[in-house]
């Protein structure tokens, strides 16, 4: 269907979109909104009356997208998945929609730059190492509520770029978009945003528009810096095929201390195994601060609500004893019980028993630089227990490196092969954090 109007309307506001649900948890009747609710998923909706009765009395099918800036997902969008994974639960169908052709823009939402740009390969690339992780969260096939996999880039770039304006440009006013955080934000800060990037919220708009067409989805699903993006693909949708369509958003999650959701000294949280060990996720849920614990159960495991509640209130102590249920379970949900068992083994001997473990991570180093002698404070950066040689150094002054399980005050001591026990080095930060370095 073209849309080659003229006197077409533009995406303006029509009237107030309310920011969060007027509607109480008891008075949601389907399933899968009362679920989202109760487990605390739900910031912001679009037309929420109209969005429970919809999938009160029929299978809906909704969307969320993953633009491939990496060749893994992280921590960070575990939430989204997670989303997917409870409307699947609740009987309805998923979309993970691949950002094949939005990933060639960047999202410049929350960013103070513009992203690098990445090949078509490389995307590609991104992608097909990306796909398995929602395998892991979602049922795919061709049944009513079997989850599919698409790629934007089937639609976007078959595009001209004349067509594109005339089709949809026509929809959207300069004035509203600048008013989008994810804009105004930028030019406040006199960060450039470059036309490329300015593009990306109408990009999304017609990805709706699209799956909508295609599949008959009706939801947009997203974290609340995506609100503005998912309000104007509903109202593209509603203005322009008179079709029902709704947003969801999540809240953007931090920490009790503050801290962004998944960044630790060593980067980013990921997801393939390859690039964060099942070990290495398994501490990082193991790590959780105690006022997270139950919140970060509804949101991230299939814990049943009744038992979440008695494991958050455990005094004192005995809250670890949670945070291992929660590492338990939110590693078997990504890496499978036997990773799960082994992870969980390999805590237990390094921590409780000081044993070594082949499922500890293990940084690999040449045997000719032990020979030659390193740093502590180097070796513990490399390693990803310090973000800097001077947060090393004056983690070891503080009595929070070890070596072979013994406290090392001096971040200059130099490590050589006379260091090696049963062939590796155990180094630790802190009570919870050990690697093995071994030399090749």
């Amino acid at each position: 269907m073209s849309l080659e109007n003229p006197g077409a309307a533009v995406l303006e506001p029509a009237g107030p979109t309310p920011e969060k649900p007027t509607m109480s948890d008891a008075a949601f009747k389907s399933t899968f909104l009362k679920t989202m609710q109760a487990r605390g998923y739900i910031h912001q909706v679009t037309h929420p009356a109209e969005l429970d009765a919809a999938a009160d009395t029929g299978v809906i099918t909704a969307y969320i997208g993953f633009d491939a800036t990496a060749s893994s997902l992280h921590v960070g969008h575990l939430i989204q998945i997670m989303m997917l994974r409870r409307l699947q639960q609740a009987g309805h169908k998923p979309i993970v929609v691949m950002g094949g052709g939005t990933t060639k823009v960047g999202d410049p939402t929350d960013k103070e730059g513009q992203r690098p740009l990445l090949t078509d390969a490389q995307i590609q690339g991104n992608i097909a190492t990306i796909k398995g992780t929602f395998e892991k969260f979602l049922t795919f096939g061709h049944g009513p509520s079997d989850a599919i996999m698409v790629d934007n880039d089937t639609w976007l770039s078959k595009f001209g770029y004349v067509q594109f304006l005339r089709d949809y440009g026509v929809h959207f006013t300069i004035n509203r978009m600048l008013a989008f955080d994810s804009v105004k934000t930028r030019l406040e800060r006199e960060q450039p945003m470059t036309f490329l990037e300015f593009n990306y919220m109408l990009m999304q708009s017609v990805d709706f528009l699209e799956l909508e067409r295609r599949h008959g989805c009706v939801l947009q699903m997203g974290g609340s810096d995506q609100w503005g993006n998912i309000v104007n693909g509903v109202e593209l949708i509603r203005r322009v095929d008179q079709k029902a369509a709704f947003g969801l958003t999540t809240p953007l999650l931090s920490t009790a201390s503050g801290q962004k959701m998944g960044k630790t000294v060593g980067g980013a949280v990921w997801l393939n195994a390859d690039m964060r060990s099942p070990y290495d996720y398994w501490q990082f849920w193991r790590n959780t601060e105690d006022a997270d614990v139950g919140r970060f159960m509804r949101l991230f495991t299939d814990l049943p609500l009744d038992e979440i509640a008695r494991l958050e209130a455990l005094p004192g102590a005995e809250i670890n004893e949670a945070k291992k249920v929660l590492a338990n379970a939110a590693t078997r949900l990504l890496h499978g019980e036997e990773a799960t068992q082994a992870a969980e083994a390999a805590s237990r001997a390094a921590f409780e028993e000081g044993r070594l473990s082949a499922d500890l991570p293990t940084h690999e180093i040449a045997g000719s630089d032990l020979d030659a002698g390193l740093q502590l404070a180097d070796l513990a950066v490399t390693a990803g227990l310090a973000a800097s040689k001077g947060e090393a150094r004056r983690l070891a002054q503080g009595g929070g490196l070890r070596v072979n399980d013994k406290a090392e005050t001096d971040g200059n001591r130099t490590l050589t092969a006379a260091d090696l026990v049963d062939g590796v080095i155990k180094l630790g930060a802190g009570k919870k954090k050990i690697v093995l370095v071994r030399p090749v």
